[in-house]
């Protein structure tokens, strides 16, 4: 049984904690992570939800639920790990923007880290495809709904944060 630790609406701890896989209560919050890693080349990583997953087969970047007990940062960093086995220190995180909507907060990260596809080790249960795309092919994706609204809205609105970084 997982739990999440349980923020007020301007994401200060309550002290309480909440069941994963249960409904939020109104004025209760949890703190979601996600993260668009890059190459430095122009180009993402995505990975393919698995197909016991909801929004199964559509592409994604990395990132879930913080756990109780976890900070943003620490979350992240393990969320990637599982995720796609790809080690990144803290450290090496870039927050791009934190937001909220009816019972999350979220913080968006980017990382470079250039690593093979070869390397990439896939979750059981959670993703069963990586690949590196350009902007454009997120794009293309997006219009052929390979891409859940979810992650595609926040591309649109990371896209221009993320390109800045890539040209770095």
């Amino acid at each position: 049984m997982e739990f999440n630790d349980i923020y007020d609406k301007d994401r200060k701890l309550t002290g309480r904690r909440h069941r994963r896989g249960t409904i939020w209560r109104k004025g209760e919050y949890g703190l979601v992570v996600c993260v668009w890693v890059y190459d430095g080349k122009g180009k993402l990583l995505l990975t393919r939800r698995a197909p016991e997953k909801s929004f199964a087969g559509t592409w994604e970047n990395s990132g879930g639920a913080v756990k109780a007990g976890e900070n943003s940062l620490q979350a992240i960093t393990r969320e990637l790990r599982e995720e796609t086995g790809i080690k990144a220190a803290p450290e090496e995180f870039e927050l791009l923007c934190s937001a909220r909507d009816k019972n999350c907060h979220f913080d968006f990260y980017c990382l470079h880290k250039a690593v093979p596809i070869e390397k990439v080790v896939l979750q059981p249960g959670e993703t069963d495809d990586a690949k590196w795309v350009t902007f454009q092919e997120v794009h293309e994706m997006i219009e052929r709904k390979e891409i859940c609204k979810v992650i595609a809205r926040q591309f649109r609105n990371h896209e221009p944060l993320l390109l800045e970084r890539q040209s770095k």
